[in-house]
């Protein structure tokens, strides 16, 4: 019997903490870390325009609430139907219970077997569609694909055409190149900025010739008018 002065007790749920870093470094050498950036900025500018594709790089991955130790952190990330903006972590049953359907691992040296196998594990098991890894020491490139019930190899990457991406995988003498789907070559931020400074400074040539043009066309109406010609009536 509980007294008047007594009060049941009742647990309250455990507040779980799920951390924005895993402590890991996003990558172990500069050829890994310009692979990763390459990608992810190629995809942030073939979907651009899609509000509702979302792309990250490195950023932890938590499939399971109530469980801050089910994660991953891929290389790069795509998820159809989620919205554009900043995230400290992926927390799935936040975004509508969707799982990335694209992800990407570039491999270091310092990668194990038993790390990969355990990664590949967590993307079959958590509902990735399409899983790529690409070791750019030795050039070699795989790829996952979800079949009926898990991730089958694509037994030929070469000409590969990614379902969910549209983009394409295919080896030139510089070695794997991708190309996105209207056909052009993933480029370096370098080569970005690059194109993008080429393309301004000859949209500021053309502007630079029609101002003077315009120039040229207020002075000659100017000297119509001194003249007592209204250009108007020409």
């Amino acid at each position: 019997m509980i007294s008047q002065t007594q009060q049941p007790t009742t647990s309250k749920p455990k507040t779980i903490h799920y951390p924005d870093s895993d402590g890991q470094p996003m990558a172990d050498n500069t050829l890994q870390f310009r692979w990763i950036v390459i990608i992810k900025e190629n995809l942030d500018l073939i979907f651009a325009d899609d509000p509702e594709v979302f792309v990250a790089g490195d950023l932890l991955w938590y499939p399971v609430e109530g469980d801050n130790r089910i994660r991953r952190a891929p290389d790069a990330m795509v998820v159809f139907g989620r919205p554009k903006g900043d995230r400290g972590s992926y927390k799935q049953w936040e975004e509508d219970n969707i799982p990335p359907q694209v992800v990407f691992e570039i491999l270091s040296p310092g990668n194990t077997l038993k790390e990969m196998a355990q990664k590949q594990t967590f993307y079959d098991e958590f509902g990735v569609e399409e899983y790529y890894i690409y070791d750019p020491d030795h050039n070699d490139l795989s790829g996952l694909q979800r079949g009926k019930e898990s991730l089958k190899v694509i037994e030929q990457m070469s000409d590969w055409v990614s379902p969910r991406l549209g983009i394409r995988f295919d080896w030139t003498e510089e070695g794997l190149t991708l190309y996105r789907p209207d056909g052009s070559r993933f480029q370096t931020l370098q080569e970005i900025k690059a194109e993008r400074d080429a393309a301004q400074a000859e949209r500021d040539v053309a502007q630079a010739e029609r101002d003077a043009a315009q120039a040229k066309a207020d002075r000659l109406a100017q000297r119509l008018r001194e003249l007592g010609v209204n250009p108007e009536d020409l």
